[in-house]
């Protein structure tokens, strides 16, 4: 017995070494495999590695990139895009993203004043793909302001013209240049202040990827390869041709254009009765690059819009007229079919963005969690065997390492943003009831007490899904603020 007992003992001790150089020898097998892949994936990246392409560049500090050549060529790029946003905020309402059009345009006109300088040797700062940025994020929010400051929608709807067509004919407020600039100028820097301390959080440690942000960064950096500048110039050759090709069309409808409601915009393509009915080409180049430039299920929304409302809902809603609303009102009266048309319309709009507001919250609260959770997991459980390899700086590709130190060298400090958000604060509690009486100081503090979390929710939400809910939000605002007030305390103003 002591001698079988023996034996398997000794078997058993054999089998554990066995397995165990089994197991050591898989591991082994396992970690070279995982080197060789990891080499592997290294070199891919490598070849394709942009930051390479420019690491024999210095980069400029925050200071320099802020040149006076990028803002002369924002001031005209922001003025012709203005217009641009302008007249489709007055028509359509739709404004298609206009990221790629800045930095293509940025670059075109800066990289030919710096040619032009180099080859007079009086070159003294080359162009850079920040100083590219700089321009593109001008152009953009200049542009960005035209559209969300209200010129198209609240601004006009203050006014007197437009009170006249409600019961309530005296909460209104006449536009003028004065005060919509000293408005614009104390609402518009608090964004800024309210994000930047977030920028960290979102981009480095939640790693969120803003794809229409990182692919307006990928294009401009190619912008700046010796590949990417020839496509650069072709691209612009060909925006030069269809831009003279828009251009020569919208002058030669000019001159059969005698007064609003002639020429080409308003000729019966589709027949008389159909034109009576709003059903008609109007040969607009504008438009068309629109329909060309926004995804199709938006374009097949919009036209499945205007059939339904013009081609059917409208003209059956006109046979009612002296029994819905009242005769000879006028086809621009809220009082008659304008309000049919606007309140049916804006209750499609709130109903489905409420709906939207709720899904993106609901996906940005999900993903928040679960970024929270699983930081929180990583941290609690131990690693063994843990090596330098193994840690995530190492894991990042050399463009995501030298992009990460770059991203984190010039920051604005945290107190500054506080500071400065504080301080923008207590001007627009002070400015805004001279401003508009109706609007109470207490009003403002709530605002501006709630405005930070809605930041963080819609900048976390956009970098999840690309989705930004600032109008739903100021739709919100506007029903909350409004209700507060009263009707009878100038709500509709306030």
């Amino acid at each position: 017995k002591s001698q079988r007992s023996k034996s398997m003992a000794q078997n058993e001790n054999e089998d554990r070494v066995i397995d165990h150089d089994f197991e050591f020898e898989q591991h082994h097998v396992n970690n070279h495999e995982q080197q060789q892949q990891k080499g592997t994936r290294l070199l891919k990246e490598e070849e394709a590695s942009v930051e390479k392409v420019f690491k024999h560049l210095l980069v400029p500090t925050w200071q320099n990139q802020l040149t006076l050549r990028a803002f002369v060529v924002s001031f005209f790029l922001s003025v012709l895009f203005s217009f641009i946003v302008m007249k489709l905020n007055l028509t359509t309402g739709i404004i298609p993203s206009l990221n790629v059009s800045a930095g293509l345009l940025g670059f075109f006109f800066v990289k030919t004043w710096t040619k032009f300088l180099e080859k007079s040797d009086m070159l003294k700062q080359p162009f850079t793909r920040q100083e590219n940025t700089v321009i593109q994020t001008c152009v953009v929010a200049s542009s960005g302001i035209a559209f969300s400051g209200g010129f198209g929608s609240y601004l006009f709807g203050m006014s007197k013209h437009v009170a006249d067509q409600s019961l309530d004919h005296s909460d209104f407020k006449n536009p003028n240049l004065g005060w919509i600039i000293a408005f614009l100028f104390v609402v518009s820097f608090l964004g800024l202040f309210s994000v930047v301390p977030l920028r960290k959080i979102m981009i480095i440690d939640f790693k969120l990827t803003y794809p229409s942000g990182t692919a307006t960064a990928h294009l401009i950096n190619s912008f700046h390869t010796p590949q990417g500048a020839k496509l650069a110039k072709k691209q612009v050759k060909l925006l030069g041709r269809f831009f003279s090709l828009s251009f020569l069309w919208g002058f030669f409808q000019w001159f059969y254009t005698a007064s609003e409601g002639c020429g080409f915009q308003s000729f019966p393509s589709l027949g008389l009765k159909a034109f009576d009915n709003k059903f008609y080409f109007d040969f607009s180049a504008l438009y068309i690059g629109v329909g060309m430039i926004c995804p199709y299920i938006i374009n097949i929304s919009v036209l499945v819009g205007g059939i339904l409302s013009w081609g059917v809902m409208w003209p059956l809603i006109k046979t009612r007229e002296g029994h819905w609303y009242k005769d000879n009102l006028g086809d621009t009266n809220l009082q008659g079919i304008q309000g049919y048309r606007v309140f049916i319309a804006i209750a499609m709009i709130l109903g489905d963005g409420l709906y939207n507001f709720v899904k993106v919250l609901t996906h940005t609260l999900l993903g928040l969690y679960n970024q929270i959770r699983n930081k929180q997991k990583a941290s609690a459980l131990p690693i063994a065997d843990q090596d330098s390899t193994s840690s995530p700086e190492a894991e990042l590709s050399y463009d995501d390492q030298r992009r990460k130190q770059l991203f984190l060298k010039d920051q604005i400090p945290r107190w500054f943003a506080i500071g400065g958000y504080v301080a923008i604060a207590s001007i627009s509690t002070a400015t805004l009831p001279h401003i508009f009486p109706q609007l109470k100081w207490y009003y403002i503090i709530v605002i501006y007490l709630i405005a930070p979390t809605l930041a963080f929710c819609n900048a976390y939400g956009c970098g999840l899904t690309d989705w930004s809910l600032v109008s739903t939000y100021g739709k919100l605002a506007i029903f909350t603020i409004g209700a507060w007030a009263g009707a009878s305390h100038g709500g509709v103003l306030a």
